[in-house]
């Protein structure tokens, strides 16, 4: 594996790529405004970011809005979505195509791509696109991190001390015992619990890495039974009343910083690199995995 990767390249520059986003973001366009009742779908990554503006959208009251993984979206009219919200980066994903063809004409829609020249944009009644935070990496960093940023500053969020938090999550030290610990479970509450399944994703894509990821409080319902010696458990945002020290007792080691959550994501990809690189692993080409999942089956009818 190369010394500086696509992946490492594009996640550093997570910063700059948050203010810009920011900047589009605050300046409204064709996202959503409150009052709106709004469905959101992604694949993979985009999916995670989804459920995080879902539970940022609602809790602060700017509507009713679900998340969905585009193969499994519920978009009938019994729903009376208002809106369709996608995110892609490739802009070629064929469930998030199918999604934009099925509602055509029916229910609004609005894209964030990374990619402007792909058919999802002719499919979408609106775009928003991110052109200076796609990838070359299969492993996203950047892109979904920006969506994030642009969505938070449409909801009105002053994203300034997330974006110096980033910064200082890239300097921050990358502890030996998370590079060296045999599995790590992800955690979080509200918008988290997305940032907690997009961090479980990246470590298996980047490292294949034996990872799980919970909505904080249902940790101890059974997920910590896993919990021991040489394993991390990691928890964005606020932790529940005494969950580190149920964790200590396990033997496991309890990670939670002060940081904004998204700058805390960007540390956790920083530790999926360099779990890659302990691994002799190439994170820009993960196995079995592909920049985007373009099906050539028809859809299930």
């Amino acid at each position: 594996m190369s010394e500086t990767s696509y992946m490492e390249q594009e996640l550093r520059s997570q910063p700059e790529t948050w203010a810009e986003a920011a900047g589009i973001g605050a300046a409204g366009g064709p996202l959503p405004e409150p009052g709106r009742r709004v469905a959101v779908v992604g694949c993979g990554t985009s999916w995670f970011m989804a459920q995080s503006y879902a539970a940022l959208r609602e809790s602060s009251g700017a509507g009713v809005t679900d998340p969905f993984a585009a193969s499994e979206a519920f978009l009938g009219h019994a729903r009376d979505y208002d809106a369709v919200v996608a995110i892609t980066r490739s802009g070629t994903t064929t469930e998030v195509l199918r999604v934009l063809e099925a509602v055509q004409g029916r229910i609004p829609t609005v894209t964030i791509l990374g990619d402007p020249d792909t058919p999802a944009k002719e499919l979408s009644d609106a775009t928003v696109t991110l052109p200076f935070a796609d990838e070359r990496s299969v492993v996203q960093t950047r892109f979904a991190t920006t969506a994030l940023t642009l969505l938070r500053a449409h909801l009105g969020e002053d994203l300034t001390g997330a974006i110096d938090d980033a910064r200082d999550a890239l300097s921050a030290p990358v502890a030996p015992e998370w590079v060296e610990a045999e599995q790590f479970t992800f955690l979080g509450t509200g918008w988290t619990y997305g940032l907690a399944n997009e961090a479980a994703l990246k470590m298996r894509e980047a490292s294949q890495s034996w990872t799980e990821s919970y909505p904080a409080m249902e940790y101890r319902h059974g997920p910590i039974a896993i919990a021991a010696p040489n394993r991390v458990t990691w928890l964005f945002g606020t932790a529940p009343a005494g969950l580190e020290a149920e964790v200590t007792r396990t033997g496991a080691r309890f990670v939670r910083h002060d940081r904004d959550p998204l700058a805390d994501l960007v540390l956790v990809q920083r530790v999926a690199l360099e779990r890659a690189r302990a691994r002799g692993l190439d994170p820009d080409s993960p196995r079995s995995l592909t920049r985007s999942v373009m099906l050539t089956v028809p859809a299930a009818r």
